[in-house]
């Protein structure tokens, strides 16, 4: 017991955090997000990320590059990491233009190239609803995140999409 105890307490990098290393980075983003029916508005930014913590956490900065639109200067800060209690990823974020600290915990698949995350949040305008971010590593230098949600009818839309290129 008190073996199990100190593992939990003082944690060690292992395999689980070897898959987010990928990740670590410098790389640019090309997002798409449908916020209704026809075009998606498309923005770019750039996300640096690093592990932090004993190598146990994802640290994530995002600056959206300086646009016209509905989202000028977005601003975006993520943690990623696994639990060793729970046996999940878990994930938070929180950015320029939400004031809803954004949680959510899923796994990755048998491959350990896509991760699926699930959590609720409530929509300013329609109210709370379920939310499914798929994390799919293409290979060191490209990644994908694709966000779904949906609402008390339970039907899915695919409402981002964002496409990741090293460049550092």
């Amino acid at each position: 017991m008190a073996e199990q105890t100190q593992e939990y307490q003082f944690p060690v990098a292992g395999e689980h955090q070897a898959r987010l290393k990928p990740f670590v980075g410098e790389f640019r983003s090309k997002v798409q997000l449908w916020m209704g029916p026809g075009e998606p508005h498309v923005s770019t930014g750039t996300m640096h990320n690093q592990l932090i913590l004993n190598d146990l956490y994802l640290e994530q900065v995002y600056q959206g590059d300086s646009q016209e639109g509905p989202f000028p200067n977005f601003q975006g800060r993520g943690f990623w990491g696994y639990n060793f209690v729970n046996e999940c990823y878990e994930g938070f974020w929180i950015d320029s233009v939400s004031n809803q600290m954004q949680l959510e915990h899923g796994q990755v698949d048998e491959s350990g190239k896509v991760w699926t995350m699930l959590s609720e949040i409530t929509c300013p305008m329609s109210g709370p609803m379920k939310k499914r971010s798929v994390i799919t590593l293409i290979d060191d230098d490209h990644h994908t995140l694709e966000m779904f949600s949906a609402g008390e009818d339970g039907n899915e839309n695919r409402n981002m999409l964002i496409e990741y290129e090293r460049v550092g």
